[in-house]
């Protein structure tokens, strides 16, 4: 059956979401984090406000976490709320977003930190020049049908790589986050991959945890700072032990910050 047609796209921008952290309080902003939310596989209406509410939590923590280093987090605001195939289109947004972080704080490192689709469009958004490190929870992935074309990993040479998956996710498969990780650590030695497990996709049981590694990595990779033992431990380990890096319970609550 031939494929059935998606609907125009509505001429409409992205947004960069208002700022959290020291840029709302008018002060020097030293590095960015850009958080891209989920979505869903297509769709040209605007995305729910919902999925842009989920990512609010994580942006205050790590605004918090970087205060001192002058940290500012922003939850992008994507045109549509669908990937829609070849149109990629939060991958564009990204793009559109890192730019504009650009314009307004100038030549500052970025984070892209991503949730399932929005994981994979910061994966694929890294070349931009100005982002230097990708978080990446959850990604959706192509599915295993498309691994004879998988996303490419060459641009992610030079970044900071590290993706977070529940083992017990049923909503995107946490094995095919490890072959796009195998697939990279093989041209870049800074990536590694931590999972959680029984946990599922939103990683509920474990988001403390989750979070406490997120401010650890977008810390230490947009200030240079010394990463926690395990995130440390993670990077330096080769494969598999570096890509299937459990993260344990209680993480973050003894870490040296």
């Amino acid at each position: 059956m031939a494929q059935q047609a998606l609907p125009e796209r509505p001429d409409r921008s992205a947004r960069l979401g208002r700022p959290v952290g020291v840029a709302a309080e008018g002060k020097a902003v030293g590095g960015v984090a850009l958080l891209l939310p989920d979505g869903t596989p297509t769709g040209t209406r605007r995305p729910s406000a919902l999925t842009a509410a989920a990512m609010w939590p994580l942006a205050r923590g790590l605004a918090k976490a970087g205060r001192p280093e002058g940290l500012t987090a922003h939850v992008v605001r994507y045109r549509c709320r669908g990937w829609n195939g070849s149109s990629a289109d939060p991958v564009a947004d990204a793009e559109w977003a890192a730019d504009e972080v650009v314009r307004r704080y100038g030549d500052v490192p970025i984070c892209l930190v991503g949730m399932g689709m929005g994981a994979r469009a910061a994966l694929l958004a890294a070349g931009h020049s100005a982002v230097g490190s990708v978080l990446a929870i959850a990604p959706w992935l192509p599915s295993q049908e498309a691994t004879l074309s998988p996303d490419p990993v060459k641009h992610l040479t030079g970044r900071q790589v590290l993706v977070v998956h529940g083992s017990n996710d049923e909503h995107t498969d946490p094995e095919l986050s490890y072959r796009l990780v195998e697939r990279a650590k093989k041209i870049n030695s800074t990536v590694c991959r931590f999972e959680v497990h029984t946990d599922g996709h939103r990683l509920h049981q474990h988001r403390q945890e989750v979070y406490a590694l997120a401010a650890d990595f977008a810390l230490g990779s947009l200030f240079d700072q010394d990463y926690a033992r395990p995130l440390a431990d993670a990077l330096a380990a080769p494969p598999p032990l570096g890509l299937r890096m459990p993260l344990a319970a209680g993480f973050g609550s003894s870490l040296r910050r």
